[in-house]
């Protein structure tokens, strides 16, 4: 993974996945106002915490920034859900997690063109189903699935000199004979 962490825009490149994380904070924050009734999501709520969840590089090479001394020190929390959880299932990498696991529970609306028909899907945790059904809910109370990760692809073509490389969480653990990324 760090082949492309000597790209001298590293730091620029991880300072810009910051804002980003602000940004998406902020909006999801809007979002969990308006659903409060409704959101069960909670610390030690970790069913959406499964293994294999991969990332983009950016992401992984903010974590392992952040997080090299538990990297190094700790061990992934066993496989079947995601190695960055604790023995309570709280998430060790709250502040710094990657965008996936911030949109967690949230409804969700995205489109995707099928048979050349625009559809629009919507989707939501189970456990947050409760409330006004997410098919009757404004677009505007819901998380688009999209331009963020538009954002994130951008970030990832710079760190990754055009390679957009995908990382499973849990291997971060076994990187640790590779320096972190500076």
């Amino acid at each position: 993974m760090n082949e492309h962490c000597n790209t001298p825009d590293t730091p620029e490149i991880l300072k810009s996945l910051s804002h980003l994380y602000e940004k998406i904070d902020e909006r999801i924050s809007h979002l969990r106002e308006i659903h409060a009734t409704r959101l069960r999501c909670a610390p030690g709520c970790s069913e959406c915490c499964i293994d294999d969840i991969s990332v983009n590089e950016v992401e992984a090479v903010n974590i392992q920034l952040h997080y090299a001394g538990l990297l190094k020190n700790e061990s992934p929390y066993p496989p079947g859900a995601c190695a960055f959880l604790s023995k309570d299932t709280t998430c060790r990498i709250y502040d710094n997690r990657p965008y996936v696991c911030r949109s967690e529970g949230l409804p969700l609306t995205w489109i995707e063109e099928r048979n050349g028909k625009t559809i629009a899907f919507r989707d939501i945790c189970p456990h947050n189903e409760i409330g006004t059904p997410i098919e009757e809910l404004p677009e505007n109370a819901c998380w688009k699935i999209g331009p963020i990760e538009l954002e994130l692809a951008k970030l990832q073509n710079k760190l990754g000199c055009g390679v957009m490389k995908r990382v499973k969480l849990r291997t971060l653990f076994s990187l640790l004979n590779a320096p972190p990324c500076r």
